[in-house]
This record gives C-alpha cells, sequence and structure tokens, in this order.
C-alpha cells in the first residue's frame, strides 16, 4: 500500500536520529526542559498535586519512578508520569506553544519515567532522551497544524489533552525502540485515550488533562510494544469514519517526511514561550500593560492611589473561559483577565504569593475589580501570535492613561535570556530541594547529551 498520513508519522518517529537535531533544537529544548522540572518541582507543593498522589498511592505496583518533590517515594512508572504531569500544570506555570498547547509537560514525565523503568543494560543516553523529547514536542506541533481552528484559543477541548497524549505515546515509543509498525499502533491506541472538555479550564480538574496526557501516551505506547493493535490510518482523513479528525471542525492532514539531512524540526521555526509568574498565558498581556499604565500612573500622580480612577477599561480578546470578573479560587484566578490585570495595578507584580486565599479575597483588590469594563476590539483575536492586551484607567479629573503591550517577555517574540530562565528556575525548585541539587540539574540538563544515563536526570 502506498504510505499513508499515519504511516509516514510512524516512519519518521522510528527513522528520526540524534543527528537530525540542530544546535538551535537541542538549545531550546534544553531550556524547555529545565523550565518544566522547575515548575513540576514547585508544583508538587500544592493541594490538587497532593490528591493526585493520595490516589496513585492506593495501587501496589512495581515502584521504580520517582516523584516531584517527594525523595524517597517511588511509584509505578505510568502513576509516576501522571502524578508529575498534575505537578506540571497544576499551577498553570508550564510552557505554551504555538499553536496553543503546552508541550513539555505532556511528554517530559513520561520519558522520566521510562528511564527510570528499563533495565540497567537499555538505559537510554542524554542524547536519546533529547532526541525522544524533539519526537513528542514534534509530533504535537504537526497536529495542531493540521486545523486552523488550533491556531486560536481553544473553545471545545483543551490542547495538551489531545495533541500531547499522541505527544506522549510518539516520544515513549521512540525511548523504548519501537518498530515503525508499533509506533503505527501507539499513536492509534492514544488517539483513543485522548480529549478533555474546556469546561474544566479554572478548576482543579485540568492539571489532570497533563497528567492523563503524558500517562495515557506512555501506556499506548507500552500497549503496542506487547502487541496491541489499533487503526492504522488514524491521522488520515477518511470520509465517513472519523480518526484524529474527529478533534477538529477542520482538518488537512499532511504527511510527516522521513528525516534527511536537512530535516527542519518545528521547534527550529517556532520558539516556545515562557511563563514568568502562574496563570494562563493570556494573563501576561494584560500584566505587562498593567504595569506598564501604573508606571504612568506614579508618574502622573506621584504613587498609586486606587481612589483617583473612575473605570479601568481592559481590551481583550472575547475568550470565555478566561473573563472572569470576580475569581473565587486559585485556578479561577489564574484564568481571569480581571484579576491578574487588577493584581498588577494594586502590587506592582504578579507571582506565587498572588493566587493565595489571602490575597484573591482583599477588599482593595475587589474595589478594583469593580471597576474594570472589558471591551474586545474586533482587531483583538484570540491567538497567541496575534493578541494583545491593553489598560486604560479613566480618572476622576478626567485624564485617561493607557498601556498596551503587544508582546510580553517570555513569548516566543521575546524570549527569557538565559539568566531570567535560571532565576524562574532557581525559584521554583528550591521550594523542595537543596541549593547544590537545584545546582546539579541545572548542570546535568545544560550537558544533556553527554549524560550516559538519562535516568539520572
Amino acid at each position: 500500500p502506498k504510505e499513508t498520513v499515519t504511516s509516514s508519522f510512524a516512519s519518521f518517529i522510528h527513522a528520526v536520529r540524534p543527528e537530525h537535531l540542530s544546535k538551535t533544537v537541542c538549545h531550546r529544548s534544553k531550556r524547555m526542559i529545565l523550565d518544566s522540572l522547575g515548575v513540576g518541582l514547585v508544583g508538587s507543593t500544592t493541594p490538587v498535586f497532593d490528591i493526585a498522589l493520595q490516589y496513585c498511592r492506593l495501587y501496589s505496583s512495581v515502584a521504580v519512578s520517582s516523584v516531584y518533590g517527594k525523595p524517597g517515594v517511588k511509584l509505578s512508572p505510568t502513576l509516576a508520569a501522571f502524578t508529575n504531569g498534575v505537578a506540571t500544570h497544576s499551577m498553570d506555570f508550564d510552557d505554551t506553544w504555538h499553536p496553543a498547547t503546552h508541550p513539555s509537560g505532556a511528554v517530559l514525565p513520561a520519558l522520566l519515567a521510562a528511564s527510570q523503568m528499563l533495565p540497567p543494560s537499555a538505559k537510554p543516553n542524554g542524547m536519546d532522551f533529547l532526541l525522544a523529547f524533539n519526537v513528542g514536542l514534534e509530533v504535537q506541533g504537526r497536529l495542531m497544524h493540521f486545523s486552523t481552528e488550533a491556531h486560536n484559543i481553544p473553545k471545545r477541548f483543551h490542547p495538551p489533552s489531545v495533541v500531547g497524549t499522541m505527544g506522549s505515546a510518539a516520544a515513549t515509543a521512540k525511548l523504548l525502540s519501537l518498530s515503525t509498525a508499533q509506533c503505527t499502533h501507539a499513536l492509534g491506541i492514544a488517539a483513543s485515550l485522548a480529549g478533555a472538555p474546556m469546561a474544566n479550564a479554572a478548576t482543579q480538574a485540568k492539571p489532570l488533562h497533563i497528567g492523563n496526557a503524558t500517562r495515557l501516551g506512555f501506556e499506548a505506547a507500552l500497549l503496542a510494544a506487547r502487541g496491541m493493535e489499533a487503526n492504522p490510518f488514524i491521522l488520515d482523513d477518511i470520509p465517513g469514519c472519523s480518526g484524529f479528525s474527529a478533534f477538529y471542525t477542520t482538518y488537512h492532514p499532511k504527511p510527516l517526511s522521513t528525516p534527511s539531512d536537512h530535516h527542519e524540526f518545528l521547534l527550529e521555526k517556532q520558539d516556545i514561550a515562557f511563563k514568568r509568574f502562574p496563570a494562563h498565558l493570556g494573563m501576561h498581556w494584560v500584566v505587562d500593560a498593567a504595569l506598564s499604565v501604573r508606571n504612568l500612573f506614579i508618574n502622573y500622580a506621584g504613587s498609586f492611589s486606587p481612589s483617583l480612577i473612575r473605570t479601568i477599561v481592559l481590551k481583550i480578546p472575547v475568550s470565555k473561559y478566561i473573563n472572569r470578573p470576580f475569581p473565587s479560587s486559585e485556578h479561577q484566578a489564574r484564568h481571569s483577565f480581571q484579576f491578574n490585570a487588577c493584581t498588577a495595578l494594586l502590587d506592582g507584580e504578579v507571582g506565587l504569593s498572588s493566587f493565595t486565599g489571602s490575597s484573591i479575597h482583599r477588599p482593595e483588590l475587589r474595589e478594583l475589580l469593580d471597576k474594570v469594563v472589558v471591551e474586545h476590539p474586533e482587531d483583538n483575536v484570540a491567538n497567541f501570535d496575534k493578541m494583545y492586551g491593553e489598560v486604560a484607567l479613566l480618572l476622576h479629573s478626567g485624564d485617561v492613561l493607557t498601556g498596551k503591550c503587544d508582546t510580553f517577555y517570555g513569548h516566543w517574540r521575546k524570549p527569557l535570556s538565559k539568566e531570567s530562565l535560571l532565576k524562574k528556575f532557581r525559584s521554583n525548585a528550591s521550594h523542595v530541594l537543596p541549593a547544590e541539587k537545584v545546582e546539579t540539574i541545572i548542570s546535568m540538563v545544560d550537558d544533556l547529551e553527554n549524560l550516559s544515563d538519562s535516568s539520572q536526570l
């Protein structure tokens, strides 16, 4: 039979080699790995992580894989992947790509757990690990490009619960050295395990989307390795019988070419966005706009005086699940344009402590939230590559002060510096690890290509 879209993906997963990774791809993906580890470590301090860990410890199994932030605690490989995936997204602090998804958290925990699962004679080295990680990213990115719908902030399903599951399956299939046929079936099995609705955004259930993506993709690869079969046309557009196309209203699949000396990974062309504070990516535009107008206000009035403000106008894209006028929980606050803009105005920053109960329910913050009016300009689309944030302060004096952000610091157009990324990692990891272990991880990731046993990570 002639090559299909699905078989082209399976052939790519099986055939790609370390030499196909460019210096740029290696550099960018190592930054992603380091950031994701730090986010997962600080995420292990959250209540939702504790719930996930308590659930997983109900099961007696071969406990060989480590858990973020819990020295001495090990779980079965797939449950460790699940738990660490939950930790990674527990604060909505993990990286974001375009088209919109959270790629690292869906892949990294599965690879870490799989590395510990494998016997000493079959441990993957650091280059094997880095390659498998990039395979997981590439598959996610290619699948997102199958639909123009995927380019915008989603309305129906959370992207990492779909493409992340497929990416995890591809990455672990590569790490486990599955055959081309097994890679095909791993993708098919993963498609049957994928999907989560957007209605659970801003709840404790949302981190489960990443936990399930990394775990279920891992399980799909394990099942395929043991001989389970699935539809070998799962990525193809077959009229009358939906495969992966079931997730999109528009679907135009394209084959993935077999890697050659000149193969260009998507990460080469499209860098990642790293978050400076733990909230939905859209919040970073309004926070930077709010900080800008706050500085104007202080120059105008000498200090930040909320009583001088009559109305706060936010100009944001139409996106229902992140338009929350009065959030009442930390997860709602992480998904509220209004909360993040007003917190930045009031405090001059947004950070970990901004989402505690005492911060969320401050009377002075509620007073600012009461003054917010939302507008949706037609040119401000719900797209992480095109949107902007604008915050205008209408003062009782009649004056108007405006701050606008087209590209926040940390966006792929304005990447975090090495110093900023290391500062974020050290701050996050130090919540659960001593300084010497934090520095060891930094060194290990920086030299990942030369690591003889990736399970050391």
